[in-house]
């Protein structure tokens, strides 16, 4: 049984999670074992999405500014987290 880890995290890249923003996450979820939700949760229908999928991530329609709840679950859930954060906190590797 794994405990689920949460991180919330604001999106300040001015495409928020689309296309190439959203690939980097995605990218980035998918070398982890571990299960990896995400939400929208400045959307009124925040529901979760699978963060290893592209298609369902941008579903979610995450814009600049909006605030994410990541959720993961699994033996390297704290990794993952630790990797999503550190992706968001960089701008998605944007130079200014």
């Amino acid at each position: 049984m794994s405990d689920i880890q949460t991180t919330e995290l604001i999106v300040s890249h001015a495409a928020g999670l689309h296309m190439r923003p959203a690939t980097l996450f995605v990218q980035t979820a998918a070398r982890f074992q571990s299960s990896i939700k995400l939400t929208n949760l400045d959307r009124a229908n925040s529901t979760s999405a699978d963060a290893k999928s592209m298609f369902n991530v941008m579903m979610l329609g995450v814009k600049q500014g909006n605030r994410i709840l990541v959720e993961a679950s699994g033996a390297d859930a704290a990794e993952a987290l630790a990797a999503l954060s550190a992706l968001v906190a960089r701008d998605f590797e944007e130079q200014a």
